[in-house]
């Protein structure tokens, strides 16, 4: 079989997974989950061979034309190279994982039917976005991702926050993804071609007119997909959809989809210059704000999902100054260890059951009892603080090592005020990010909190796919910064002496402060009386999935009091301090965007409800009333009788002779 033969198959098959387990989930459920694993983890045999045999060669393309639009026609393009298949490999593992994990998860779930097709159907949106050679093409895959996220994290749609964080997605995504529709279409316009590789070289030649709207419209997209300021508002709050969900969306789709995008369209925003300052900017203020935040959560979850906004961050900040191996290196790192992260507190939630969706500062007694969680978790988070010689390291040191190469004014198109940017912003953010993974892992596991109640051993399927994952999370840094060049284009990855040092001293120095500060909030908290501590006890024989449906129909509006603000035993508090308040509720940024957007939308709705009911409305009853009245007085007049009719002639001719004689 060719090569793009088989690379259709990728995409086709775990679509096709979706199609029949929505058709018989209900009437074979026996076949749910043979169809829910079996074409992802086909798919992702047959994406490791796609990019076993594209190898380090020259890029492969198919082309076949769907249809003349009258200007700029639409082709279905594939276009296969080291870093799309590289991705698709990883789009492939982690899905895979994911649907192993859930047949355990959902086990008692009786909606995971409709949730294994969703799951299927992202899988095949994501392999379509980065095997599409045509942007309409790509296109679709980017919008039924949206759709199915609105699904799958509103999954428990019967608590209100699920309900709330769907919607709200939803929303968020669609605002950036306007712009980025026009956007699509002006690059379209200026390059005359839906195909990325005519655009690439229109782009090198100069034919692109607008490059900077082009540029700054395609961003909102971006900022919307891959949750950047300041549109990252809705990835902590989609925290409700089940937690394999979130390993998916935050590991290998959704949020990966708009640095791919960048990463596959980098030469036109090199165009640019302002595009790229723009891109810094918003890059260096998600590294460094979703680090504060993720220093004031609470629940493990929304930690997670502040990192992944921070990570992705470093990717964007790897683009802004033009570096799109660094960028796509760091995407294929991150989504091993991060899918491990999010699956591994998907054991912790089994294992501790509190009713607050796994708050830290409630958790007591586990590192005994989930071992295989605690050690991968531990793992995957020294990866998340870049600490040698785990993945990382090599990948975040790569964007370093770019963003200061650039600061230099030593890389093209870029100015060095944008290398200084993602560099001095790269290298804060270093040091939070080694914060709060390590304030993570002592709340977790070596937290003072109430003793969790016991809910046995964990099912092997959930404990064994952290261990796969464990594996790239340890390895693939070390093996893949000297091989990954040959696949990317030949740029230099991994870490120089300067960012090592500053890398890693600056991650040192992050753990160990926040060591210190756990070890003081410790004491504290001894001092502070047993009663002032809230606990909250779970149901020991209740499954991952509903512990989870539960933990969240008990949060308040949204996750409530989503920071452990009055917990004396949180080193997060101490360390920020009169920060910690501000920081816990994102900086305050969804009260912000309820007084400048949300209300007086919800105003004008209210006004056009009242004009449209008691102004426009009572129009047309009038004007549907009168001629009503009219015909009801002339069909009283209609009386059959003759001499009535005669009357009526007669006095009439009588008034128009009075007027007529009076007018003349």
């Amino acid at each position: 079989m060719t090569l793009t033969a088989l690379a259709a198959l990728v995409p086709l098959l775990p679509f096709l997974g979706a199609v029949a387990g929505l058709l018989l989930g209900r009437r074979a459920p026996g076949f749910v989950r043979p169809l829910a694993v079996l074409p992802t983890a086909t798919a992702f045999v047959l994406a490791a061979v796609v990019a076993a045999r594209q190898g380090t060669g020259a890029p492969t393309d198919a082309v076949h034309k769907l249809t003349d639009t009258g200007s700029v026609p639409v082709y279905l393009a594939l276009h296969l190279d080291g870093f799309a298949v590289l991705i698709a490999v990883l789009v492939g593992l982690v899905a895979t994982c994911v649907q192993l994990y859930s047949t355990a998860y959902l086990r008692d779930d009786p909606r995971y039917p409709s949730y294994a097709a969703l799951v299927s159907l992202f899988t095949a949106a994501m392999f379509l976005v980065v095997y599409s050679g045509d942007l309409m093409v790509l296109l679709v895959g980017w919008e039924i991702m949206g759709i199915c996220s609105y699904f799958l994290v509103g999954h428990y749609w019967e608590t209100e926050a699920a309900r709330t964080a769907s919607i709200k997605a939803f929303l968020v995504t669609k605002l950036g993804d306007v712009p980025f529709l026009i956007g699509v279409f002006a690059l379209a316009a200026d390059a005359g071609t839906f195909r990325i590789s005519g655009i690439l070289s229109a782009a090198a030649h100069g034919r692109l007119h607008h490059p900077t709207v082009i540029a700054l419209l395609l961003l909102a997209g971006v900022a919307g997909k891959s949750a950047q300021f300041p549109l990252h508002t809705w990835l902590p709050d989609a925290m409700a959809g089940p937690t394999p969900v979130s390993a998916l969306i935050h590991a290998a789709t959704m949020v990966a989809a708009g640095i791919y995008l960048v990463a596959r369209l980098l030469p036109v925003f090199t165009a640019s210059a302002a595009a790229l300052a723009v891109l810094a900017v918003m890059a260096a203020v998600t590294m460094i704000g979703s680090g504060l935040a993720a220093l004031a959560q609470d629940d493990i979850k929304r930690v997670l999902a502040y990192s992944t906004i921070g990570q992705l961050g470093y990717m964007a900040g790897a683009l802004a100054v033009a570096d799109r191996d660094a960028a796509v290196f760091h995407l294929l790192s991150h989504g091993a260890f991060k899918a491990l992260l999010f699956l591994g507190a998907g054991v912790v939630i089994h294992a501790a059951g509190t009713n607050s969706l796994t708050a830290m500062s409630r958790m007591g007694s586990l590192a005994k009892r989930v071992p295989d969680a605690m050690w991968t978790m531990g793992i995957a988070l020294a990866a998340l603080a870049a600490l040698p010689p785990l993945s990382g390291f090599f990948s975040k040191e790569s964007v370093l090592r770019a963003a200061e190469h650039a600061s230099a004014g030593h890389t093209a198109h870029v100015p060095s005020a944008v290398g200084w940017t993602v560099f001095v912003a790269g290298l804060i953010a270093a040091v939070l990010t080694a914060g709060y993974a390590t304030r993570l892992f002592l709340l977790a596991f070596r937290g003072s909190g109430p003793e969790a109640p016991d809910h046995g051993r964990q099912p092997v399927v959930m404990t064994s796919v952290l261990w796969v994952l464990a594996v790239p999370a340890i390895a693939f840094g070390g093996l893949a910064y000297r091989e990954l060049p040959d696949w990317f284009g030949g740029g230099p990855l991994g870490p120089t002496l300067i960012t090592s040092v500053l890398g890693t001293g600056l991650a040192l120095v992050g753990v160990l402060i926040t060591y210190g500060a756990w070890k003081a909030a410790t004491a504290t908290r001894l001092a502070v009386p047993a009663g002032a501590v809230v606990t909250a006890d779970g149901d020991p024989g209740a499954e991952p999935a509903l512990v989870e449906a539960e933990a969240i129909a008990t949060h308040e509006a949204v996750y409530g009091d989503i920071a452990s603000a009055d917990d004396p035993g949180d080193p997060g508090r101490l360390l920020l301090g009169r920060l910690h308040r501000h920081a816990a509720h994102g900086f305050h940024l969804d009260a912000l965007y309820t007084a400048l957007f949300v209300r007086p939308v919800l105003a004008a709705a209210q006004l056009v409800r009242f004009l449209d009911r008691e102004v426009i409305e009572t129009y047309v009853r009038g004007a549907g009333g009168t001629p009503r009245l009219l015909g009801a007085a002339v069909r009283k007049a209609q009386t059959g009788n003759v001499q009535t009719y005669l009357s009526a002639l007669l006095a009439g001719a009588v008034v128009l002779a009075v007027l007529v004689a009076v007018g003349g």
